[in-house]
């Protein structure tokens, strides 16, 4: 993945150097460099181009310094990083710089193997703050154990700009159910009930990580989950037949109670809003995604039996040469006026 660094300097020696420096780097789009002469001139190229990773910023500069500069970086996005490149070193310098955000300092004039080491480890950073985040989203454990600073967190400008954005995405839902779980639910003790639900779950949500998916919602004795990314429903059908083989290896219950665990699967793909749904006044919001896909991926679910992995016509088009599938026929799904041709995947 590219990363984008904008250079904020009023010599323009400087762009001529970067350029050289790192032709390989920008030649093999790993690194994009804008350029920005001023404080003001970068505030605006950071209008232009949202995805900027890492700010390299001197100090001395008209209209706005880099001192200035990295204040108003802190209050627009605290994710983004700054490493200021200056020939004004000195520890005074220095300590202003680092109270107001720098990541990291490197004077002039410039080692341009030791500027490329400091981009490294803070790219390396800004990735690892994002992905921290985007685990944040993708899990519910903020819901299971929050306290005082977690909230703190949650009312902060960082959180609310970084963690409340919603989007579209192409994506696979699959949905997961324990068949006949319920009667055990229902007839033995609470201890038994979860201890056993958790350990099918254990296997599940291995298999589905493996496969590069994510468990956006634990419901009752099923799981949804999301597949993003390159080949999203090949990796979910594989995820599924992963869970379906192992759940199929589990032992019965106990000897006096009979019960051997099977999973019936339903699978759609297109297009999801993934987002925070909940209630922003009680602070009870869900990262979660939503829409016909959901839907119909649960509907797809209600009408496979133990063992059964259901796709629609439509998805069958895009594996057939992948997998192996036996045509089912035409079902009526809740809430849908055409009937829809389904398949099931068999390995």
């Amino acid at each position: 993945m590219i990363s984008k660094i904008l250079v904020v300097d009023d010599e323009t020696d400087l762009e001529i150097l970067i350029k050289q420096k790192f032709r390989k780097k920008i030649r093999d789009q790993q690194y994009e460099f804008v350029f920005a002469v001023n404080g003001n001139n970068a505030l605006e190229q950071l209008s232009i181009h949202g995805d900027i990773k890492v700010v390299l910023s001197d100090i001395n500069m008209p209209e706005m310094d880099g001192l200035t500069l990295l204040t108003k970086l802190n209050e627009q996005n605290a994710i983004l990083k700054s490493v200021i490149v200056s020939a004004y070193g000195d520890m005074e310098n220095i300590r202003t710089a680092m109270n107001r955000g720098a990541f990291d300092f490197v004077t002039k004039p410039v080692n341009f193997e030791d500027l490329e080491l400091t981009i490294e480890k803070t790219i390396k950073h800004v990735d690892q703050m994002k992905e921290t985040l985007r685990a944040i989203k993708e899990n519910n454990i903020l819901k299971m154990y929050v306290d005082e600073t977690v909230l703190n967190f949650m009312d902060s400008r960082e959180f609310e700009t970084s963690l409340m954005k919603n989007e579209t995405v192409e994506a696979t839902v699959a949905f997961l159910d324990i068949c006949g779980f319920t009667a055990i639910s229902e007839n033995e003790s609470p201890d038994m009930v979860v201890q056993l639900l958790n350990s099918y779950f254990d296997v599940m949500v291995k298999k589905i990580i493996e496969q590069g998916g994510f468990v956006d919602k634990f419901m009752g004795d099923a799981i949804l989950a999301v597949f993003r990314g390159e080949y999203h429903l090949d990796r979910a059908i594989d995820a599924c037949l992963a869970v379906r083989s192992e759940i199929s290896k589990m032992p019965a219950v106990s000897d006096n109670v009979v019960f051997k665990p099977h999973v019936s699967v339903g699978i759609h793909s297109g297009t999801l809003v993934s987002g925070n749904i909940g209630s922003v006044s009680l602070r009870r919001l869900d990262y979660t995604v939503i829409g016909d896909v959901v839907n119909t991926a649960q509907r797809l679910q209600s009408v496979s039996g133990p063992g059964q992995i259901i796709i629609n016509e439509l998805s069958y088009h895009k594996v057939k040469e992948s997998f192996i599938c036996k045509k089912i026929g035409e079902v009526n799904l809740k809430n849908k006026s055409l009937s829809t041709i389904i398949y099931e995947v068999v390995e």
